[in-house]
């Protein structure tokens, strides 16, 4: 019997698709191992903050660092927040962030609803006008703010940190809602004001459940921001008793400038909510974040 003859075609394209498995491949394994790279790279400081935490005084400030100390010491985190009333800054923090979470998701969405559903003179304007005021830096609107709310009284409360959270102060907010907001067909609301409602029972009863992944985004964003929020209770914040959760930690070093182990343990307690959340958030945060691009003009 005779070898069998492939076609000249067959030949040629098993030729060519030899090279480019091999160059996916090659890419594949490059952008994974810079990937890796990246990650390893932003991993180092928590890798120190951990260990830091875990171990003795002597072991903070040994060097070269050591990074897997024995025993570990879990005694530091009890030890940490024990030297000053952590549990009135926690609940100063869980108040401002729960608040300010709330109205901003409530605030950002009606007025993300406005843009996005309602037609009405200068909307485009008014959109844009509103974009441009994320270019304008935080720092510049501190002392008119200052001088706001010890006008209003408001100096040395929780209220400069929450009440503006409830009036759509969050532009990038708005412009990731509207955005998500224009994906979802017209006929969704006329069918419901068919049905009898009103504006704002469209924006409750449809959108707003339609909009769980950004909403999910927005929330967790918004958590960050506000749970990590130093500048805000620094500059409105004078009474110890008012302080929240980051301007308290802020002092621990500057009181226990030996207990560096002890600060550590106190930072780490400080930002594992945030790890737990961003934790299992980040399948809706992604999710969010890529559908609000697929909205049109």
């Amino acid at each position: 019997m005779g070898e069998t003859v492939l076609p000249r075609t067959v030949v040629m394209s098993r030729r060519r698709w030899r090279p480019a498995a091999m160059r996916r491949t090659l890419g594949r394994v490059l952008a994974y191992s810079a990937l890796f790279a990246g990650a390893f790279i932003f991993l180092i400081p928590l890798a120190w903050l951990i260990s830091t935490s875990l171990g003795t005084a002597a072991d903070a400030v040994r060097v070269p660092h050591v990074w897997l100390p024995w025993p570990l010491r879990f005694e530091n985190f009890p030890n940490a927040l024990s030297r000053a009333p952590f549990h009135i800054y926690l609940r100063n923090t869980l108040i401002v962030t729960g608040l300010a979470v709330t109205g901003t998701l409530l605030s950002t969405s009606l007025v993300a609803f406005g843009f996005a559903r309602m037609r009405f003179r200068g909307r485009d304007l008014l959109f844009l006008i509103l974009l441009s005021t994320m270019m304008i830096p935080g720092q510049v609107l501190l002392v008119p703010m200052f001088i706001l709310f010890k006008t209003l009284g408001w100096y040395d409360t929780l209220l400069p940190l929450i009440v503006p959270q409830w009036f759509g102060t969050n532009a990038f907010g708005i412009f990731l809602l509207r955005q998500f907001f224009m994906t979802i067909p017209l006929d969704l609301d006329d069918a419901a004001r068919i049905d009898g409602a009103h504006t704002l029972q469209v924006w409750w009863r449809i959108l707003l459940p339609l909009s769980r992944p950004v909403l999910t985004t927005m929330g967790v964003l918004s958590f960050l921001f506000n749970w990590n929020d130093f500048i805000g209770p620094l500059i409105f914040i004078r009474s110890p008793g008012k302080q929240t959760f980051a301007l308290a930690l802020a002092a621990l070093p500057s009181q226990y400038y030996t207990n560096y182990h002890e600060a550590m343990a106190a930072t780490f307690a400080f930002m594992l909510p945030c790890v737990i959340l961003f934790f299992f958030a980040q399948r809706y945060l992604l999710k969010g974040l890529a559908l609000t691009g697929l909205g049109g003009k």
